[in-house]
């Protein structure tokens, strides 16, 4: 699987996502995309903003034919079945996208990476100081619909014929979170400034 989460709003740019991956012919045939984002009816919202993004997700999964490759969960999950979410796309070898046009730190990054999700993330903003380019993920553009896929496709691809890829992107993902963004390590430094 191919997981994200995130608002309805242009800047997160999950619509980029979903028609990246429709046009993604042979991306699609390896894997499906499972979209986790808000409700899924425009008139239950109170954004314009986020009602015309619903409703561009809903022609591009008509416009692709994204049935069968395509799995939009409109709900709002707690911070615990959030955390579940992750471990379960992880326990089945999947990957995180996080494709917004700018994100200024990344806080899904960091949970998917602390799940040991192998994560693919805007190269606009935040996301440069938290991703090691090919160490513990991947960097994105997230401007360009045709390239925003091809880096997804390129690491299944490579996964298929180095069965050690996707695990070691894995845990390097997680060391990075253990070593520089845990709970511990933010107390020690909230101590330490306090003192």
């Amino acid at each position: 699987p191919i997981f994200t989460i995130a608002r309805l709003d242009k800047i997160k740019n999950i619509s980029g996502l979903v028609e990246s991956f429709g046009r993604n012919k042979e991306l699609r045939k390896l894997a499906n995309l499972i979209v986790v984002a808000g409700t899924l009816v425009p008139e239950n919202l109170k954004t314009k903003e986020e009602r015309e993004e619903i409703k561009k997700m809903y022609k591009l999964i008509e416009d692709y034919n994204l049935y069968g490759n395509i799995r939009w969960l409109g709900i709002h999950f707690s911070k615990v079945d959030s955390g579940e979410v992750y471990r379960i796309m992880a326990d089945r070898s999947g990957v995180f996208v996080q494709p917004a046009l700018f994100e200024a730190f990344g806080l899904t990054i960091v949970e998917a990476m602390s799940s040991g999700l192998p994560v693919f993330a805007t190269r606009f903003g935040g996301p440069i100081e938290i991703i090691k380019d090919g160490e513990n993920g991947f960097l994105i553009n997230p401007k360009d619909v045709e390239l925003l896929s091809q880096p997804v496709l390129r690491f299944i691809k490579e996964a298929q014929l180095d069965s050690t890829l996707w695990r070691r992107i894995s845990i390097n993902g997680i060391q990075r979170v253990e070593e520089h963004y845990s709970w511990k390590l933010y107390s020690e430094k909230m101590i330490r400034r306090a003192s």
